[in-house]
């Protein structure tokens, strides 16, 4: 049997039932006070009933102003908890393992989004963002708490903080943004402190089984690859987390640095020392053969963002026949409603060369989606 139909257990939280985990993706079909709407439930819980071992949601924000994109579900206010709670009995349900992200875009925060200048570690001119003062960041650091406090409280197994993809966690990561000259600025132990310290109010706020995970890039958005897995395998070995998910862009490309060419991305990662803690990739894995090919490193599991948006059962369909052949973008439009994709996320789509098209005959079917 292949290892990606095998359970998989964490120190925390309960046992995954295979080594399928949805990634965290945007898909704008949320209202726009961050309160959770039926589209974006059918979404999700559509891939928790296709047979994904954990089922993450999109970047929830912990901060009004951190809201990065239109119809973003947030995690910031007590008025989101009736919806939360209603995903997260869901999801269970199913038989998957819930967990939210955390998440707050910093200075790619849009000001038409949020109604004022977006806020970053340091002054961003390129971005018009104004630097956190001290009490700032503290405030920061405690609503990423009460983030995980309240997804917990709504019934969530777990919480995954979104530190990649140059949002604000990314953004105190990178010496390229973060020109701070307190605690929080610095060398490598600085610029990590504030993740650091929402780990450890974490831990500290929430029960003992309650599951933590974080997200890293591994280069790119000011990031070095060094400095990636150094911040990585210190994560790993703290016992602080239960899993690692490392957004590799593509898992089975070289190194964007010379000094790191001669092996793949996901060979660097999986060559590190993990202790208690699971090491799973995202990045490229589009094809059962994909998947099996990331699982031959020591990794525990793969995420899977754009596979899982055109089969919501991949899961189950690599059971049936780990050969299966998955659809060829772009897709129909009423292909993705079909795969629980709203009129919404089918737009969105479309800007990645998803959906066939940008003409009437999209548009049409899009009133029908």
């Amino acid at each position: 049997m292949s290892k990606l139909l095998t359970k998989l257990d964490f120190t925390r939280g309960p046992e995954m039932k295979n080594r399928f985990m949805l990634a965290p993706l945007t898909n704008s079909q949320s209202h726009e006070d961050g309160v959770m709407s039926e589209e974006e439930f059918h979404w999700l819980t559509m891939r928790a009933k296709g047979g994904f071992g954990l089922t993450m949601t999109c970047a929830s924000h912990v901060q009004a102003i951190g809201k990065g994109f239109p119809g973003q579900m947030g995690v910031f206010s007590d008025d989101h908890l009736e919806g939360l709670s209603r995903l997260a009995e869901e999801i269970n349900n199913s038989g998957s393992i819930s967990n939210l992200q955390l998440h707050h875009a910093g200075m790619r925060s849009p000001k038409e989004i949020i109604g004022e200048d977006p806020v970053c570690p340091s002054v961003n001119e390129e971005f018009s963002a104004r630097g956190l003062s001290l009490d700032e960041v503290k405030k920061l650091r405690d609503d990423f708490i009460a983030g995980a406090v309240r997804s917990e409280k709504a019934g969530f197994h777990g919480v995954e903080l979104h530190g990649a993809h140059g949002y604000i966690i990314c953004q105190f990561l990178s010496d390229e943004v973060n020109f701070r000259d307190d605690e929080y600025g610095g060398d490598l132990e600085g610029r990590s402190r504030l993740l650091k310290e929402i780990i450890d109010g974490i831990r500290s706020e929430c029960s003992s089984d309650f599951m933590l995970g974080v997200r890293l890039s591994s280069e790119r958005f000011g990031i070095k690859l060094g400095e990636s897995k150094q911040l990585a395998e210190e994560l790993m070995l703290s016992g602080k987390l239960d899993f690692l998910d490392m957004s590799l862009w593509n898992c089975f490309q070289e190194p964007q640095e010379d000094e790191f060419k001669g092996k793949t991305l996901l060979q660097h990662f999986s060559e590190l020392k993990k202790g208690n803690t699971r090491l799973g990739v995202a990045g490229n894995i589009r094809t059962p053969q994909d998947a099996t090919k990331a699982m031959e490193a020591d990794i525990d599991w793969v995420m899977l963002g754009r596979a899982a948006i055109l089969n919501h059962n991949f899961p189950k369909l690599f059971a049936a026949n780990p050969e299966f052949e998955p659809p060829i973008i772009p897709v129909s439009a009423d292909y993705l409603a079909k795969e629980g994709l709203s009129p919404k996320f089918i737009t969105y789509m479309s800007n990645w060369g998803f959906v066939e098209g940008h003409d009437d005959k999209m548009k049409e079917a899009l009133k029908k989606a």
